[in-house]
């Protein structure tokens, strides 16, 4: 029973188990990884999948912001909102919550490394373009520095790792169909 307007109204409480979940790290957490987040759980809702997604950074400067405005910005006009996402700092913990971690770049890696010491765990770390381009580690370069036009080249990059990411392991026993 739930008490609602003081009278009791039964109630159902439905839990949904993420059958996957994924962190994208990126360094300060507002452009990147918040985009990365977007994206990949939108594509997921779509394809039916039950993953849960989050974002992380590992400097902490921005802990508790929403994205970079333009990350918002391109994020909304590929249909995806983000404002509602708010920075936090990459944790040690982090490799026992999460199935796979994506960083957006080599140097977001070392940091991980860091910050995890011994609980870095190196079989759930990739980098996010070893998805499209294996073995290539290639960065997402952070638009921070740029204008609006390298935002959306950092979308478009994102965008297809993560099609690919929902290709690669829709059909596994993680996927949660």
């Amino acid at each position: 029973m739930c008490v609602r307007w003081f009278a009791f109204v039964p109630c159902t409480l439905y839990l949904i188990f993420a059958h996957m979940k994924i962190l994208m790290v990126c360094l300060g957490n507002i452009c990147r990884s918040p985009l990365a987040e977007g994206i990949l759980q939108h594509k997921a809702w779509n394809a039916g999948l039950r993953w849960s997604i989050e974002s992380a950074g590992t400097n902490g400067y921005h802990t508790g912001e929403p994205p970079h405005k333009l990350s918002q910005k391109v994020a909304k006009l590929n249909g995806i909102d983000i404002c509602k996402q708010r920075s936090r700092k990459f944790a040690a913990d982090d490799f026992e919550k999460f199935d796979k971690i994506y960083a957006m770049s080599s140097d977001v890696i070392d940091e991980m490394k860091m910050i995890a010491r011994n609980r870095f765990d190196a079989s759930k770390v990739d980098l996010l373009m070893n998805e499209l381009y294996p073995g290539k580690n290639m960065d997402v370069p952070d638009p921070w520095y740029g204008p609006e036009p390298g935002y959306h080249d950092v979308y478009a990059m994102i965008d297809k790792a993560c099609e690919k990411i929902v290709a690669k392991y829709a059909s596994t026993k993680l996927a949660g169909q």
